[in-house]
């Protein structure tokens, strides 16, 4: 049986939850909404034993004591069951029904009930007949007593007025209506009267009356005119809530003839109007000043009843001259402000839901400058009845006490009646077994033949309730609506609740039993509801099994099995940490669970309590695997996380903290103050402080700026702690100070503040002097003086000024001065290299600045008059020499001396045909220094040195003397080329290095296995130095080498080049991969790829005719390189066909054919090579071009020997690789880098090849390093900015 318990169940903790708690809330809620009762009965006990009997006990004591309380509801579950059900009114008119002439009258009884309802009807308490009377339709409709009265005259339903009731009956019992009063209104009319004029003088009070008829339902008012217009109302002219019209005082201006009263009656949606009243006003020149009186009420005091719960209107209207003003006072105590408005100018007070707290005196006061009048309002609130607790229908087992309680309040206090089936109680039999008591209606050991409705009555003089209650009686047996051999799961630890929902009349009793048919309660962890659910808490595993509910009564006994099945419980073995997140970065949150393997899982996170999902088109949040990682972090992002491990049995939720820290927030607010002070220009300012985004301000920075003088331009006034938000700031004199404030913490600054109001300071003589004084001249025979001007801030007036003042040093004698406005003054006129004492003072409108200091300037200086005395020149190493030389005598510079100026330049090789560079390498040494070291010079070469000294007008006269370096070892050997001969064979080419540094002696050859770590590296000299190649033997067919060629001179070998590669039997069959031929009319051209790692090696290429009638079309064979990778065979016949034979050794290697062209298509193709070579004219060669130009420069002839200048390799390499570039001969030659060529240079001419030889690459040179400048022509380079320094 279900039932509804008088308590929480008990066990409720954490675990009530999921599938098995959800299907227990829901089953109460539906209880709960049900209204049901029921009650249990004691479980029987299977054993006697003391600790059973004290399980048992400690969950059937509150069952016992709670059983009074419960009752029986059949659910809709219960099967099989057609009892009967009492009448129950659904639907009923209202308590009043008003019916207008045009209306049919329509009274409304609706009731449900088995069997089906009969209705009856009384008027006025008399039984009303609806079928028998004229005009009257029956609804037929089943569960329905309403009727319809339709009349044929508009006075019809005058004869049908009454109080009617409407009763409701079936074998159960009778239900019974409240009662509804019927009235009819006829149309409504004004009654004639007679309307006379109204006459009064100016500034008289009149009352314009309207007395509209009387109607059932609220009327609306309006004061109009005779065009439809409202009357306008304000405090002197108010319409009351009888609805006449009040004048304060009449002014002409309310002279009409017209003023008509509507009334509107919603009911009959009627608008009658009254005859148009004249009202008169005369004109006076006379009025008279007079007090207030009240028009309404005219009563000094009016005693109100106010019900509770509704509207009360309290309203004084007064007349007087001038027009009185109303105020409402509540001696008792405090007006309701939240309940309370004031409406026609103050002269209605509208209190809303009028509670017994409204209860008193109120009082309306009307004033005016003559006097007062007041009224005094006492309220009493009552009210109409109102339920406590209204009786429920129920329903009872046999032998079961039914109460129905029936409480009302209502001031005055109600009257409460009983009827029993509409019958009141003191009417029937005396012998009945009821009883009230305290209100309520009692039946003690009901049976089935005390099935009733009963109707409850409350009466007071402002109303009335009704309402019916049935006791049902019934006799069911036991069911368990629980389906049977349902499966409840539940995790480890939580609480399962296995259902049993039984019913029957009586109660059945509920237990629950295990497989052995004992009791399962001896367990402590088990407990019972008192709907039959059984609770089990700290589940555990060994918990899953059957368990058995047995219901029973006097009637029967069923039952029915649960299976319980005990999961593993969710749990998060690595949960989200806290963590504190700079503002713009992202944050990453782990979280690892653990899960019974048998259900379905999932993880989920949450934000600040709200489920977190991954938005559309923002990257806002990205959630994948555990993982939560939240992009672009800004502050509102800062709150809890949680991660959510769930299955459809448990949830378990680990949270952790976000803080987002960064710069502070903006300072909100300035506010300057204390503006007396700007005369000593100081003034406080105060500032709201700034959000600290989580990290403490450290620190508030102050700036200004001066709109007028340099505006969007802000300065910096200085820094106060973090924790003050005031302070007094000591500001210049005549600026325009517009501040902001920046809060600092440890994460930056934040944004400014907005702009304070600007305030100017006063004007003020100079507090500061110009600085960075200096007297310079720039010509023999002046002085300039500068100095750096004052900021603006520093001026103190609009305006500043410098007075510039200036004496020989050492003199004594009067200062010369001029004031200037531009930061220089140039004094003319003076000696040459003359010191002086300057002073610089700024003045402005106000007065001068502090005395300045004296500072010490020199006219202007001279070329320096003597040249260095050279001690001389050691040599450190063949590229780096030592130069020194004695100091030059201080009378003799003119001037400061600023250093010495070292220029050398290159002059010439020491080996036969050099070339000459007259590019100059400059080295500036301090005026404290008397040596430099030169380097980076060329080995074997001839300089030419020049030391002058020099002061800031210039370089004096030079000290010259020429010095030769010594021999060094020469640069790599050039273009290394391997050449595969056979398979134990290699030829090497090479060129000699470009720099020879000294007198070739020859070279240094080198080679080692690469496969094979135990062989020695194989050296041997070749003394040859004009030797190009060399032809190596018995070398391993199969291994690859390193070869290591260096040049050498009297100083030892050189920088090495190194290639690797092997034999032809390494390299394998020599492969012609893509090879193809084709034809012109006298020429053929066969190409190929050559195939990567492949030795180069030399072939033949033989073009045969075929046939013999052609006179020379046999050609001899041509040697070809395999690394060409292309032949042009040029005199063959045109219109021929050739064999194409590759040879080696006599070794046909490959073998084609090709045919030559006719006349026509020789021509076509002549005209396309034209076209061609036309399109790629202009700086591409071939590279046997390149490796023309190879010759060692220091070979070639010069263009103009007379001409000592020419262009270096290096600065052609920008043009032209090699040999290609002509001498300059115009003379304005700008040299790169050093004075040498290439080919007397430490750097060298790289052609590449592949370790077989093949050409890789572009030639590369390797520079010296330029000099930190150009000097445009072959002249002295400027002392101040040389043109540069050798390295």
């Amino acid at each position: 049986m279900h039932r509804a318990a008088c308590g929480m169940p008990r066990g409720a903790d954490r675990g009530n939850k999921l599938v098995l708690e959800r299907q227990l809330a829901e089953e109460a809620q539906t209880e709960s909404r049900k209204g049901m009762k029921g009650k249990l009965e004691p479980q029987p006990l299977l054993s006697l034993e003391g600790c059973l009997l004290a399980v048992a006990l400690r969950y059937l004591w509150p069952l016992l004591l709670c059983s009074p309380c419960l009752l029986i509801q059949i659910p809709e579950e219960y099967e099989g069951h057609h009892a009967m059900e009492p009448p129950v009114i659904t639907e009923q008119s209202p308590r009043r029904v008003v019916v207008f002439p045009t209306d049919d009258i329509s009274l409304k009884c609706e009731a449900s009930g088995k069997p089906q309802v009969q209705f009856r009807w009384t008027r006025d308490g008399v039984l009303f007949k609806p079928k028998e009377e004229p005009g009257v339709t029956v609804n037929q409709a089943p569960h329905s007593g309403s009727f319809t009265i339709t009349g044929n005259n508009s006075n019809f339903a005058q004869s049908f007025q009454g109080t009617y009731r409407c009763f409701a009956s079936n074998k159960l019992g009778t239900a019974m209506s409240h009662e509804i009063q019927l009235m009819a209104e006829g149309t409504p009319k004004w009654p004639k009267e007679t309307v006379r004029p109204v006459e009064a003088e100016e500034g008289e009070s009149v009352v314009l009356p309207c007395h509209p008829p009387p109607s059932a339902e609220p009327l609306r008012i309006y004061w109009m005119n005779s065009k439809i217009l409202h009357i306008k109302q304000d405090e002197r002219v108010t319409m009351g809530q009888n609805g006449n019209l009040y004048f304060a005082n009449v002014l002409t201006s309310d002279n009409h003839s017209d003023y008509i009263c509507h009334a509107h009656f919603p009911g009959t949606r009627t608008i009658i109007q009254k005859e148009p009243i004249d009202l008169r006003v005369k004109a006076t020149n006379s009025m008279m000043d007079r007090k207030p009186r009240l028009l309404f009420p005219t009563d000094t005091s009016t005693h109100l009843v106010a019900l509770q719960g509704q509207p009360l209107a309290l309203e004084c209207i007064a007349e007087g001259f001038p027009t009185p003003t109303i105020k409402w006072l509540r001696p008792s105590g405090p007006m309701p402000a939240d309940r309370v408005a004031y409406q026609s100018h103050n002269k209605t007070l509208q209190l809303l839901n009028v509670g017994e707290e409204d209860d008193g005196e109120y009082r309306c006061l009307a004033e005016n400058p003559l006097g007062s009048d007041q009224h005094a309002y006492y309220v009493t609130v009552e009210a109409a009845p109102y339920w406590l607790h209204k009786p429920q229908s129920h329903l009872y087992g046999p032998g079961e006490t039914a109460r129905l309680d029936c409480q009302v309040q209502g001031r005055p206090q109600p009257e409460v009646t009983w009827r029993i089936n509409g019958i009141p109680v003191e009417e029937l039999a005396k012998d009945q077994k009821y009883r009230i008591h305290h209100g309520a209606l009692v039946l003690s050991n009901v049976q089935p033949s005390d099935t009733m409705v009963a109707q409850c009555e409350a009466r007071n003089r402002h109303g009335f309730l009704l309402t019916n209650a049935y006791i049902y009686v019934v006799e069911l047996p036991a069911k368990i609506l629980t389906p049977d051999n349902e499966t409840y799961m539940a995790v480890q630890g939580s609480t399962a609740y296995l259902l049993c929902k039984a019913f029957g009349a009586p109660v059945p009793s509920v237990q629950w039993l295990d497989r052995e048919g004992k009791t399962v309660l001896q367990d402590e962890r088990f407990f019972p509801y008192t709907n039959g659910t059984l609770g089990i808490r700290d589940l555990q595993a060994n918990d899953t099994g059957h368990y058995f509910c047995q219901a029973a009564n006097d009637q029967n006994n069923v039952t029915i099995v649960a299976n319980l099945q005990v999961k593993d419980a969710t749990q998060i073995t690595q949960g989200p940490r806290s963590a504190i997140e700079k503002k713009g970065s992202r944050v990453t949150f782990t979280c690892q669970a653990s899960f019974d393997p048998s259900l379905q899982h999932s993880i989920t996170w949450r934000g600040d309590g709200r489920d977190l999902q991954e938005l559309g088109d923002s990257d806002k949040y990205f959630i994948e695997d555990g993982r939560l990682v939240i992009h672009s972090l800004d502050y509102s992002d800062q709150g809890n996380y949680s991660c959510v491990a769930s299955t459809k049995l448990d949830a378990v939720e680990s949270r952790a903290g976000l803080l987002v820290v960064g710069s502070p927030g903006p300072v909100p607010q300035l506010e300057l103050s204390d503006r007396h002070l700007l005369k000593q220009s100081e003034v406080r300012l105060s500032w709201s402080p700034a959000d600290d985004h989580n990290a403490p301000i450290e620190k508030y920075d102050i700036e200004f700026e001066d709109k007028e003088m340099a505006p969007e331009k802000w300065h910096s006034l200085g820094k106060v702690p973090g924790n003050q938000t005031s302070t007094t700031l000591k500001l210049s004199p005549y600026v325009h100070y517009t501040f902001r404030v920046t809060a600092i913490n440890k994460y930056g600054p934040g944004e400014p503040s907005p702009a304070s109001e600007t305030v100017l300071t006063p004007e003020a003589a100079p507090e500061k002097n110009p600085v960075d004084v200096k007297g310079e001249g720039n010509e023999t025979n002046n002085m300039v003086i500068t100095w750096k001007p004052l900021r603006w801030m520093d001026w103190n007036a609009p305006q500043v000024q410098y007075r510039v003042q200036w004496r020989p040093q050492k003199t004594q004698g009067a200062w010369q001065e001029q004031i200037v406005s531009d930061p220089f003054l140039v004094v003319a006129n003076t000696s040459t290299f003359v010191p002086y004492e300057i002073k610089v003072q700024a003045v402005n409108s106000q007065g001068k600045g502090p005395e300045p200091q004296i500072t010490i300037g020199y006219s202007g200086e001279d070329y320096p008059q003597a040249s260095p005395e050279l001690e001389g020149i050691k040599i450190l190493n063949s590229s780096t020499v030592l130069v020194r030389w004695w100091p030059v005598d201080p009378a003799q510079v003119k001037g400061h001396l600023r250093g010495y100026n070292v220029t050398y330049w290159w002059e010439g090789s020491q080996r036969k045909h050099s070339k000459r560079h007259v590019h100059r390498g400059h080295v500036v040494v301090p005026a404290n220094s008397t040596s430099a070291i030169l380097g980076g010079l060329r080995p074997y070469s001839s300089y030419h040195l020049e030391v002058q000294a020099f002061n800031g007008r210039g370089l004096g006269p030079a000290s010259e003397m020429t010095f030769s370096t010594p021999e060094g070892v020469p640069g790599h050997p050039e273009a290394l080329h391997l050449e595969c001969q056979s398979d134990t064979s290699l030829l090497l080419h090479w060129q000699p290095p470009l720099s020879h540094n000294g007198v070739l002696t020859g070279y240094v050859l080198s080679y080692q296995p690469l496969d094979d770590g135990g062989k020695e590296q194989l050296s041997f000299d070749l003394p040859d130095p004009e030797l190009r190649m060399h032809n190596l033997t018995n070398l391993s067919p199969h291994l690859r080498y390193r070869f290591q060629l260096q040049a050498t001179t009297k100083e030892g070998p050189g920088e090495a080049i190194v290639r690797e590669g092997g034999t032809m039997a390494l390299s394998g069959t020599p492969d012609f991969g893509n090879i193809s031929a084709m034809a012109g009319e006298n020429y053929s051209v066969v190409s190929w790829v050559p195939k990567e790692g492949q030795c180069n090696f030399g072939f033949q290429i033989w073009f045969k005719a075929l046939g013999d009638e052609k006179l020379g079309a046999h050609l001899p064979p041509q040697y070809v390189s395999y690394n060409q990778s292309s032949y042009t065979q040029w005199d063959l016949q045109p219109d021929t066909d050739y064999e194409i034979h590759l040879l080696k050794e006599r070794v046909l290697l490959h073998q084609m054919a090709v045919k030559t062209n006719g006349t026509v298509i020789v021509l076509l193709l002549i005209f396309l090579i034209l076209c061609f070579i036309k399109r790629s004219k202009g700086g591409k060669y071939s590279v046997k071009d390149k490796e023309d130009t190879q010759a060692d420069s220091e070979a070639r002839p010069m263009k103009d020997e007379a001409f000592g200048e020419y262009r270096s390799l290096e600065s052609d390499n920008e043009e032209k690789a090699f040999g290609s570039s002509q001498p300059s001969l115009n003379g304005d030659i700008k040299p790169l880098g050093s004075d040498d060529s290439l080919a007397d240079y430490g750097g060298s001419v790289d052609v590449q090849f592949n370790e077989d030889g093949s050409f890789i690459g572009q030639y590369s040179g390797k520079k010296e390093k330029e000099a930190a400048g150009g000097n445009d022509s072959s002249g002295a380079a400027s002392p101040i900015n040389p043109a540069g320094t050798l390295e």
